[in-house]
């Protein structure tokens, strides 16, 4: 998609050069025998295309939503849909379409001049909601050339990760001015923790310093994803046939159970027979190409080489769980380095057939450093080749039983990484969402976590100071996200902590409220028994609106929890509901507290007493089109909407003034 001039055609046609795959171009400007047609046409013949095997270029400016929208409900669940936008510069496509000659819709001269300026103002970038799986923004030649490169070099069996990349608009990027905040508070909790002999990384310091981690886009999704070999079938020679029925059955199974997780099946090799079998019973099957593809690439190497981030890979081990070998095996145990083994070691000394042991990868590996996997699961499938020990002949009764038994063992290893949320987020994917203790009076120091431990964060229930079970220890946090919980967990340690708060956040007044229990990194470890600790932590929200509303009665606040944290450590936030601060430019900041993704602390209070927990949310509603929080009414970016809320007066959403949801000197729920 893109403006006349931009280099569609040209794109197609030098993709369908070089590359190996089967395609079709639709061009509307020649769907009707060499002829200018209609969309309907452009529909037909795609639909067509798409029946016959090949993959399509729909080949017009598509410069809207409207425009896109039919061609999107094209093809089944496993037809991929991709938008590669061509954002170049209005004045550039101008000046092409006025040059050329020959043009195949006669779009050329001062008629393209004018047709270009028309369609300008009505484009409409694209967005994953509308139904991409991938959208790839090309904002000048050198991008182009790349694109060119990365759809020209696809095989039949090849994909690539879906999600949204390149994008170079406002809404896109952490915008400085927050982070050189964040990145200031961090630094002087983390040299504070130094003082006191709690040493944290020197590295992280020194990026911190430099700002190299927090310098960060959201172009890529952050979904835990497993990369897993074929077992069994190359050194163990197990049949194809069978094997990749067991695939399809299991990863059937296990699609509904591991939410936006995904799979991904892999192969060094473009030919790869059972990747073939594996993705055509997989379409068959109508299994959701989102949660589960195939794809070609060295499992060692799947982010540096081919941008797909793996966070957990399987691998195919020996009995021995030694290096050495050959294949799958031999690879990842060189690619991860001694530290490997070493954690290998310490989880299990042998492995039998149909079993696997999950073992966190240290974060000294460089498959951790280099590729972004936290953890390696070792998984042992049946021999059925007769140069290696144990072999099971032709009994494939008992090798498919043991086959099978090996995925499940395998798919549970991930879903209970998934579940206990310790896949690590990439560093140049982590948001650095700006959630921070901030003074109620913008003009004074504040001593933040001891007076806040003095109002309740310190918790206690009947009188004692909770000691709950560790739910969710275990999980690797980036050194940045722990300066919270350290503090809030060892105060006396830290009674001199006194930070300069004299920034605005995204409102004129927001705290957090911090929970002094251990193993409560967020929302997710909350179960039945901490209601009333829930409870105590609204309590002391309620006192700080107290304070704010006496010094400004026409504010209005919040209280709730952040679905996905960016900091360990359960906390509660208390906004004001004006959100008028420069600091906010931020897409994600806006939805982040005007979407479902901020949960108000007295639906969370309700649901763990009837339900035990809080159910897990979607983070798309970080993406989601913004809003006004008060009227709903929808606006293109940030600036446009801050005009608009700066004198917007429509009350609030019903649902907002029931329940005590939204607090004002008019009383809880107003």
């Amino acid at each position: 998609m893109g403006l006349p001039g931009s280099g569609k055609s040209t794109f197609c046609d030098e993709v369908m050069r070089i590359s190996p795959r089967p395609w079709a171009r639709v061009c509307q400007d020649t769907v009707n025998n060499g002829k200018a047609g209609t969309k309907n046409q452009c529909l037909s013949i795609a639909a067509s295309a798409l029946k016959d095997g090949k993959s399509v270029f729909i080949d017009r400016c598509n410069i809207n939503r409207e425009q896109r929208a039919d061609f999107l409900k094209l093809g089944g669940p496993q037809t991929e849909k991709h938008a590669v936008v061509l954002d170049l510069p209005p004045k550039l496509c101008i000046s092409r379409s006025v040059k050329r000659t020959g043009h195949e819709g006669n779009l050329q001269g001062g008629k393209a001049a004018a047709v270009v300026n028309q369609m300008v103002p009505k484009k409409e970038l694209p967005k994953l909601s509308e139904g991409f799986n991938r959208i790839t923004f090309c904002n000048d030649e050198k991008e182009v050339k790349e694109a060119i490169n990365s759809y020209g070099s696809f095989g039949p069996l090849d994909s690539l990760p879906s999600g949204c990349f390149g994008q170079k608009n406002s809404d896109t990027k952490i915008q400085m001015g927050i982070m050189k905040f964040l990145k200031r508070l961090i630094l002087q909790i983390l040299a504070l923790i130094q003082q006191k002999n709690s040493h944290p990384s020197g590295d992280a310091l020194e990026k911190l310093e430099k700002g190299d981690e927090l310098d960060i886009t959201s172009n890529s999704e952050n979904i835990p994803t497993l990369a897993f070999p074929s077992i069994s079938t190359a050194d163990f020679q197990f049949n194809l046939e069978k094997a990749s029925d067991i695939i399809v059955e299991k990863v059937e199974e296990f699609v509904s159970r591991i939410g936006k997780a995904r799979l991904v099946l892999v192969d060094l090799s473009h030919g790869s027979k059972i990747l073939s079998l594996v993705k055509n019973k997989a379409a068959q099957k109508n299994i959701d190409s989102n949660k589960f593809f195939t794809f070609v690439g060295d499992i060692t190497r799947l982010r540096s080489q081919r941008g797909l981030q793996c966070n957990v890979i399987a691998n195919a081990a020996n009995w021995r769980l030694k290096p050495g070998g050959g294949g799958v095996n031999a690879a990842i145990f060189k690619a991860a380095g001694p530290a490997l083994e070493i954690a290998t070691k310490e989880r299990a000394i042998t492995l039998s057939p149909g079993k696997s042991v999950v073992v966190p990868l240290p974060s000294s590996s460089p498959l951790f450093v280099k590729e972004g996997v936290t953890h390696v699961i070792h998984v042992l499938g049946p021999n059925m080749n007769p140069q290696r020990p144990d072999c099971l002949k032709d009994d494939y009764v008992t090798g498919c039983k043991i086959l099978r038994e090996a995925y499940t063992s395998l798919f549970e290893g991930f879903v209970s990484i998934v579940k206990s949320r310790e896949v690590i987020p990439k560093n140049d994917d982590l948001k650095a969402k700006r959630e921070a203790v901030c003074e109620p009076d913008n003009n004074k120091k504040y001593k933040g976590f001891h007076e806040d431990s003095e109002h309740g964060v310190s918790s206690s229930m009947d009188g004692k100071k909770i000691q709950d079970k560790k739910v969710n220890t275990s999980k690797t946090w980036a050194p940045w996200t722990q300066a919270l919980h350290n503090v809030v967990m060892d105060p006396d340690k830290h009674k001199n902590v006194v930070l300069d708060m004299s920034d605005d956040v995204i409102a004129q007044r927001h705290v957090l409220v911090l929970a002094r229990a251990d193993g409560l990194d967020s929302i997710a470890d909350v179960r039945r028994e901490h209601v009333s600790l829930l409870k105590t932590m609204h309590a002391v929200g309620l006192k700080w609106t107290e304070k704010f509303l006496d010094e400004n009665k026409s504010l209005s606040f919040r209280f709730g929890y952040h679905s996905v944290p960016s900091m360990r450590q359960l906390h509660l936030h208390v906004i004001s509901q004006d959100f008028n601060s420069s600091h906010l430019k931020n897409k994600k900041h806006w939805n982040s507290f005007n979407t479902p993704f901020f949960l108000d602390s007295v639906d969370v209070i309700k649901e763990v007493e009837d339900v035990g927990n809080i159910a897990s949310k979607n983070d798309k509603f970080l993406s989601m089109e913004l809003r006004c929080h008060r009227c709903r009414s929808a606006h293109p970016n940030i600036p446009r909407l801050k005009s608009h809320i700066s004198y917007c007066q429509a009350p609030f959403p019903a649902a907002l003034l029931q329940n005590g949801r939204l607090v004002s000197s008019e009383g809880t729920g107003c």
